[in-house]
């Protein structure tokens, strides 16, 4: 999408996979004017550093924000250091943990060197809120606080929920979404980005900034992207996600194993494909003029690409072909040296296969476990002869186990 595009244009972009505009005609009334006086729109998006990894759900907001850059427009990735010291409850049915600030800046790091892969770094103005929200003194805050209602912030669901239950709401959390609201407000925000578990955060900043003499932010809300099993929402706690640091054969593979049905949303939310050409593709599977498996691997090629480069995305379609439709083993499998008597569940979790033992006997018990191609169901069985084993764990986990002999 070129600069020059038409604020009808621009905007009928920026919709592309949204599910809310509050409002969409302010959002073409604050277009027209950056396309009238030429100054661009000032975009911000706060992420609190909670965790150190980003997936394949975190990108569908940052893929928003660059399509804010590809119009021209400055995109504010706000990391909220000081607002992470509170911790945002949005979606917890108790208080969430704090993180100390050494945890904080650790993880914030990680984002900054990750979010690039997305984002035009030399287009991407990165800002941290401790800079103004450190310095608002208590003086500060109860003038920030004097500006909301304990009312209207019961109307958060999840506020709600512990309320009416007699469950336990810290002072603090009532900061959270005043804290985000104040940094609309520093940074003179156009626009504020983000899922649809912070719209109630992000409705706080539209009216904080009213009363602040200032013209309200707009709020577009994305969706939260389902994980590879098709039903909860992307998490590593639920093992459903495509990490965007993980290697690009495991990016391909756990691509591939989304539904056929699922993978229109993934076209949607995680390329820059257009909804014309991404309608096109479902017509050609539909009329059978193109098989869903070669779209499937298109759409895994051009995830792998944005985080590895095509060089490597080619390499794992390769690997996958190999693998999975000529059933072949795959190269460099791991090589671990294993003492005789060891148990395979204690195998699989020294190799990194499972992160526990209870991990381990689940995938032992479920069949997915072979060792040279043969099924293991016994969570007790041992290594206890000298030689190589070939051992495959779900579809993708290979590992190759030594024995010597004693």
């Amino acid at each position: 999408m070129a600069h020059s595009a038409t604020p009808q244009e621009q905007l009928t972009y920026l919709k592309k996979g949204s599910v809310q505009i509050e409002s969409e005609k302010e959002l073409l009334d604050k277009l027209t004017r950056s396309v009238r006086t030429g100054k661009p729109l000032v975009v911000k998006v706060g992420f609190d550093p909670s965790a150190p990894d980003l997936h394949l759900g975190h990108t569908v907001l940052i893929r928003k924000m660059k399509h804010f850059q590809d119009l021209g427009h400055r995109v504010i990735f706000l990391i909220g250091d000081f607002t992470g010291l509170i911790g945002d409850p949005t979606g917890k049915s108790r208080t969430r943990p704090q993180l100390t600030r050494e945890e904080v800046q650790a993880n914030a790091e990680t984002y900054k060197k990750q979010v690039f892969k997305i984002l035009h770094p030399d287009k991407t103005e990165v800002r941290f809120n401790s800079e103004w929200l450190g310095k608002l003194d208590a003086e500060g805050f109860i003038r920030l606080a004097s500006r909301y209602t304990v009312a209207r912030m019961l109307e958060r669901d999840d506020f709600s929920r512990r309320y009416k239950a007699n469950e336990p709401i810290g002072i603090h959390e009532f900061l959270y979404p005043l804290a985000q609201a104040y940094d609309s407000v520093v940074l003179e925000a156009d626009v504020e980005l983000g899922g649809t578990d912070q719209t109630f955060n992000l409705l706080v900043g539209r009216r904080i900034m009213g009363s602040y003499g200032q013209e309200a932010q707009v709020i577009l809300t994305m969706p939260l992207l389902e994980g590879t099993d098709g039903v909860e929402k992307m998490s590593k706690s639920l093992d459903n996600y495509i990490g965007i640091n993980e290697e690009p054969k495991e990016i391909f593979g756990k691509t591939m194993s989304i539904s056929d049905d699922l993978m229109w949303r993934y076209y949607e939310l995680c390329t820059d494909l257009g909804l014309e050409e991404i309608a096109d593709l479902k017509k050609k599977v539909v009329s059978g003029a193109a098989h869903p498996k070669k779209v499937k691997e298109d759409l895994a090629r051009r995830i792998v690409t944005d985080f590895h480069g095509a060089e490597a995305a080619k390499e794992a379609a390769q690997e996958f072909e190999k693998v999975f439709s000529q059933r072949q083993n795959p190269e460099d499998i791991p090589l671990y040296p294993v003492p005789a008597s060891r148990q395979l569940v204690e195998f699989l979790v020294v190799s990194g296969v499972s992160s526990s033992n209870t991990q381990a006997r689940t995938l032992i018990t479920s069949g997915a476990v072979k060792i040279d191609d043969v099924k293991i169901t016994d969570t007790k069985y041992t290594f206890d002869k000298p030689g190589e084993y070939l051992i495959k764990a779900g579809k993708r986990n290979w590992r190759r186990a030594t024995v010597e002999e004693t």
